[in-house]
């Protein structure tokens, strides 16, 4: 179980913290989590920073959808999808590029749709 979190990027989408006592990252990203170890993390980022956005939004133009950036999973049925959007936040947070982790977020900066009933 996890004792000694910190925050080490936080942004709108989601945040990446650090577990110092069993030594994992935990990715909460919209409504994906991950946990990595630092390997993982690592090919991750490689990962993430290969991807060709421009193939992606190009080779479903016919399709109308959202997101169209797709991430596979080892399972071969299970893809992350995202938008150009939602993929330079991910960067954000895997790389470390967000300001001050620590402070909180303002309502304004939480992506949420409100539901008047």
């Amino acid at each position: 179980m996890c004792h000694q979190i910190n925050t080490l990027s936080k942004n709108e989408c989601g945040q990446l913290a650090h577990c110092a006592s069993c030594d994992v990252y935990h990715l909460y990203f919209n409504n994906i989590y991950l946990e990595f170890t630092n390997r993982e993390l690592k090919a991750f980022q490689h990962f993430v920073s290969e991807i060709v956005v421009d193939y992606w939004e190009s080779c479903c133009q016919r399709a109308l959808l959202k997101r169209r950036i797709h991430i596979q999973t080892m399972q071969q049925n299970l893809a992350m999808v995202f938008d150009r959007q939602e993929l330079e936040s991910l960067k954000e947070l895997i790389f470390e590029r967000t300001k001050k982790p620590d402070t909180p977020l303002r309502v304004c900066e939480i992506e949420y749709r409100q539901f008047l009933n």
